[in-house]
């Protein structure tokens, strides 16, 4: 999806800075090492978890605001490589801090349609496509 906002962008010839930071961030979300996976069902934490390995990626779990503090997102950013969000599954409050996070800590926030397992396989294989095809 990112590499269509692209072209379209290309195509108006519109290349600013405040274009440029999100291909950026996208290109950074190739290289995903760790993540951070706000929200979702509890339930499938470990289904997540072994979907992200198999990407060779680690999965970090925050629960958007049930149990945990929504703060402790912002300790958790610093060292992820992006943050996958289903938008369907989290509370407006973690959603607005994750996506203010992001910008303040130049990482990538993919938003998910919804907290499916297939869902977040889906993003991970598109970003996995997308760094086949940038090498």
């Amino acid at each position: 999806m990112g590499d269509k906002r692209q072209r379209m962008k290309q195509k108006r010839g519109a290349t600013t800075t405040a274009a440029a930071a999100p291909a950026a961030q996208e290109a950074e979300a190739l290289n995903v090492r760790s993540f951070l996976y706000v929200g979702g069902r509890d339930c499938q934490v470990a289904h997540l978890r072994q979907i992200a390995s198999n990407f060779g990626a680690e999965l970090i779990h925050h629960d958007g605001g049930l149990r945990e503090a929504v703060s402790r997102i912002d300790n958790v950013l610093p060292s992820v490589d992006c943050v996958f969000c289903p938008i369907d599954c989290i509370s407006h409050d973690a959603c607005l801090r994750v996506k203010t996070g992001c910008k303040k800590f130049g990482k990538a926030f993919v938003p998910l349609r919804n907290g499916s397992k297939s869902s977040l396989e889906r993003a991970l294989h598109d970003l996995q496509t997308a760094r086949a095809r940038a090498n």
